[in-house]
């Protein structure tokens, strides 16, 4: 999947995932966007008492923001695939069918999967 075959939308979201992992230099970046259409940008946090991936974190923020649901969700990472606890997450606030974009450290979209 290229940059041009996102929506305006999801190209967004990656690009704030990419700038929230290279701002606070922190292995991960993700954001979501909620029902309508807010975002929420998080960053890995690595805490001695608290570790939390940055898609869980962003969907936490958009939690405690009041979000009732989510349209897509972005993470930008090193990773080749996303851990079933990050996915679950998704799933929990905005259902199985919710896209999760997950991009290289460049912002190139290499999968998108449901939150299922």
């Amino acid at each position: 999947m290229t940059e041009n075959t996102l929506s305006p939308e999801d190209q967004k979201i990656v690009t704030l995932a990419r700038s929230a992992r290279a701002r606070n230099e922190v292995p991960e970046g993700a954001a979501v966007r909620d029902e309508t259409g807010r975002t929420y940008v998080a960053g890995t946090v690595a805490l001695a008492s608290l570790q939390l991936s940055a898609l869980r974190t962003a969907v936490a923020m958009a939690v405690a923001s009041g979000a009732r649901s989510l349209e897509a969700a972005a993470v930008v990472s090193g990773a080749e695939a996303l851990p079933a606890e990050d996915l679950a997450a998704v799933r929990d606030l905005g259902g199985a069918g919710t896209p999760v974009l997950l991009a290289g450290p460049d912002g190139t979209v290499r999968s998108t999967t449901p939150a299922a």
